[in-house]
């Protein structure tokens, strides 16, 4: 390896090594931040009626068991309203078996229909949302593959108390159901983006658990702005920069997510989420691109240089040997801070993540290999499928349906009427309601 070549490889190196400190403490602020607020959760107080909002397609895993957790919550002045596109969705007849066990809660199941200039779930939301109680003053907003722990909306709203935010997030944070390949990476490249929320967020909401009081909601205009669009959580992100509130990240809301994925499903599933961010956030897009691009650049272009001195003998073996050891040494650090945090945040689900932990630990160069596969692969493409139903990204963040899996029958209303019937759910806990 000639003079210029030499120099090139130590300075790689030393920017390598720079990088994973920053990644590791990131990890480790996340983790002190996140220990704070876990202990301030009986300082966490907030009054007034909160409407929870929970779009459903489709049967996800422990369906019954996430749905339960919200009706479980210690909020006193809550409604929820579960909305579906049919009632010949398969969530609702697990929905149907929740209410029913939580009567005390007050709730609502809405019938949206059919999307047809937006997203399914930007549609559900919009039906949702078309008529608020008039003494509601939050709403909060959580998906249906999401379990939060009883003190989520209590968490959720207390920071909506501070005068300047206009809305508070959690994240989630999966929980395979197996250990298989595929669900140890998905859980590690997803703590990658995990412990990069931190206390001040820069706008970025994400759209299984968050939360906004109602004239922030009504002020901003997000109703109009979701209209056409596919992603609910970037379009809210957008608005409250514009508006000029702040977005702050809660660790008390982060919430489990029951995953169970093949590889297949796994890749398409993290493509589709960085081609959704590609047409919406495109700036957020490109510097995740180029961090993860790095990370791989510096990890294999350290092993390719103790591979370059086992050969000729240059750059020295111990050097290269000592620089591959202390960039994954840090690494490996970065892998026991995120699984304390896993400890911290489910620690009664600690079994169940241990396997992809250590996997997230020891592996990590591989998962940040796949993960820069997809991310790459998200530079080319427009087409999405999201929950069986296929779209196509437009200029301006519109979006077209172009197939559906199934076809519902919601258009019979009459057959909908009988089925509605059947439920034998007292009060009018069930409504048909469009969006707009």
């Amino acid at each position: 390896m000639s003079g210029p070549w030499l120099i090139l490889y130590w300075l790689l190196a030393a920017l390598a090594i720079l990088q994973a400190a920053l990644i590791a403490l990131q990890t480790w602020e996340h983790r002190r931040y996140a220990r704070r607020r876990l202990s301030e959760l009986r300082l966490c107080r907030a009054s007034g009626r909160a409407l929870v909002v929970v779009p459903c397609r489709g049967h996800d895993i422990g369906l019954e068991d996430n749905l339960s957790t919200l009706l479980e919550q210690d909020y006193d002045d809550y409604l929820v309203r579960f909305v579906v596109e049919s009632l010949d969705d398969p969530a609702c007849e697990a929905i149907r078996r929740v209410m029913r066990e939580h009567s005390r809660v007050r709730c609502e199941l809405i019938v949206a229909g059919g999307a047809e200039q937006c997203g399914q779930k930007v549609h559900n939301l919009l039906a949702a949302t078309s008529e608020l109680p008039p003494e509601v003053r939050y709403l909060a907003f959580v998906d249906s593959d999401a379990r939060p722990q009883r003190h989520w909306l209590r968490a959720l709203l207390g920071q909506l108390e501070l005068g300047d935010v206009g809305a508070a997030t959690g994240y989630r944070w999966f929980v395979p159901v197996r250990p298989s390949l595929a669900n140890h990476l998905v859980y590690s490249i997803n703590c990658n983006s995990a412990i990069m929320m931190a206390a001040k967020v820069h706008h970025f909401v994400w759209g299984g658990s968050w939360a906004m009081r109602r004239e922030v909601f009504e002020s901003i205009g997000l109703r109009q702005a979701w209209q056409g669009t596919l992603s609910d959580d970037l379009v809210v992100g957008r608005l409250l920069k514009r508006a000029g509130h702040r977005v702050v990240f809660e660790p008390a809301c982060m919430v489990a997510s029951p995953v169970n994925l093949r590889f297949g499903p796994m890749l398409r599933f993290i493509r589709r989420q960085y081609v959704i961010a590609r047409w919406y956030v495109p700036r957020w897009w490109a510097f995740a691109l180029a961090a993860v691009l790095s990370t791989n650049l510096a990890m294999f272009g350290c092993l390719a240089g103790l591979a370059s001195a086992l050969a000729t003998g240059s750059p020295p073996v111990w050097g290269a040997a000592a620089v591959c050891a202390a960039l994954y040494g840090v690494t490996v650090y970065r892998g026991l801070l995120r699984r304390d945090l896993a400890l911290c945040y489910f620690p009664s689900q600690f079994v169940a993540l241990g396997k992809a932990a250590r996997f997230d630990t020891w592996a990590s160069p591989l998962a940040n290999l796949v993960h820069a596969i997809v991310l790459v692969s998200s530079a080319v493409g427009r087409s999405v499928t999201w929950r069986g139903i296929s779209y196509r990204l437009l200029s301006g963040g519109k979006v077209r349906l172009t197939r559906r899996r199934e076809e519902s029958s919601y258009e019979n209303e009459r057959a909908a009427e009988e089925t509605l019937k059947a439920l034998t759910l007292p009060g009018p806990l069930i409504r048909y309601r469009k969006a707009g």
